[in-house]
């Protein structure tokens, strides 16, 4: 049960825009696992290490096939997260060995609103 007023497991809580969204889209090609899980993690926990980093949301499917959103407070703040020397090496190393196929699209939110979480 999630509380009222409370950001169900998933979501990223975040402030009011306008603010950020990288969207990435991917095809996993189904090789390492493991390895993929680990950089994905320590991705993520480097990620929120950056100043303006803001939250992510991710899902994947059993297809493979998975988003990931990361958001941002402004575009210097993905621009120095694009240019992290381990953020950058894990890119390479996915380009070559964890996707069949990905897109990357950034854009700026100027409005977002949702269902509220019952109690």
């Amino acid at each position: 049960m999630t509380l009222p007023g409370t950001i169900p497991p998933g979501f990223a809580s975040l402030p009011e825009p306008p603010y950020y969204a990288v969207i990435f889209s991917s095809l996993r090609n189904g090789e390492d696992e493991a390895g993929y899980a680990a950089a994905s993690e320590r991705m993520l926990e480097l990620a929120a290490q950056r100043p303006g980093f803001l939250g992510a949301e991710s899902v994947r499917g059993a297809d493979g096939f998975g988003i990931t959103v990361s958001y941002w407070a402004n575009e210097a703040a993905i621009a120095a997260w694009k240019h992290d020397a381990e953020h950058a090496a894990t890119r390479a190393h996915g380009r070559k060995h964890w996707y069949a196929h990905y897109e990357l699209r950034v854009a700026r939110v100027e409005r977002a609103y949702g269902k509220p979480t019952k109690g």
